[in-house]
């Protein structure tokens, strides 16, 4: 994750939450009343969040001390204490509900995505997330995705182009499409095709394309688009996966499936904040 964009969004959330003052915590808790709590897990999961934490509590209060336990992307257990902090229980108590959300959340994706993976059971084929992220999130929830074991698929609308249906039927074909979009662009910039049929997968091929989607096909319609497509081209399944049928699509070659629900429809990990005691 960038640090700098990390640190700005905190600063947007802390804002949110915060407003001009927490009250409670101010009318509460004398300036110099110290605590340690700790960040608990009641769940099994993995970890996302690191960042996060330390980011979030120096920027509210750089004397805190935070101590980590548990890297992202590692497996917790319920029970478990991923970070102790320690400090002025003010800025403990102010920053909890939004560091909690974001790794919570996070979590939660992480959580998801090594299940999928799991699942999957693929030597080759590469989990992949979607542009279906939350707005304002993308970048952690993105993040969130790796340390469960998956792959970024772009991040935006402005770091790769995808040719869908659409833009195909506007353009008037797929090798159209390919042709009036590489004219335009950089030699860095990669194309990809949204697929259908064995017509379009071949055409796809002869126009170009880096990437070819397979959308909402069969393991078994997939398994033979995949031998059309030459080596040097990526191939992509999505659409209709879910991960009741995830491992049927495990041989059928394909080097990524994106799936949107790893992000969009991720539960959060439940995780709590504690205080441990004062003095």
């Amino acid at each position: 994750m960038n640090p700098l964009k990390l640190q700005q969004m905190l600063q947007q959330f802390f804002l949110e939450d915060i407003g001009e003052r927490d009250i409670t915590t101010e009318t509460i808790f004398p300036n110099d009343q110290r605590a340690t709590g700790v960040f608990l897990i009641k769940e099994d999961g993995v970890f996302s969040g690191r960042d996060v934490l330390v980011t979030g509590y120096r920027l509210l209060d750089p004397s805190i001390a935070v101590t980590l336990y548990k890297r992202d992307g590692e497996l917790v257990k319920k029970g478990e204490i991923v970070a102790e902090v320690s400090g002025p229980i003010a800025p403990l108590l102010t920053g909890e509900r939004v560091i909690l959300n974001l790794m919570q959340r996070m979590s939660g994706i992480a959580t998801l995505t090594h299940r999928a993976v799991t699942i999957l059971n693929s030597k080759h084929t590469r989990i992949c997330d979607t542009r279906k992220t939350t707005p304002g999130l993308r970048m952690l929830e993105k993040y969130a995705v790796t340390c469960g074991g998956g792959y970024n698929h772009r991040f935006g609308l402005y770091d790769a182009v995808m040719i869908k249906d659409n833009h195909i039927a506007f353009c008037g074909s797929i090798t159209k499409a390919v042709e009036t979009a590489r004219a335009r662009l950089g030699h860095m910039v990669k194309i990809e095709v949204e697929t259908e049929t064995k017509e379009q997968v071949i055409e796809a091929v002869e126009a170009g394309a880096d990437v070819i989607m397979f959308d909402n096909r069969t393991p078994e319609e997939i398994k033979a688009f995949v031998e059309l497509v030459p080596p040097s081209i990526i191939t992509e399944a999505s659409g209709g996966i879910t991960l009741e049928n995830l491992a049927q699509y495990g041989d059928t070659g394909v080097d990524y499936i994106s799936l949107g629900m790893i992000t969009h429809s991720a539960k959060a990990l439940d995780i709590s904040f504690n205080i441990k005691g004062w003095k």
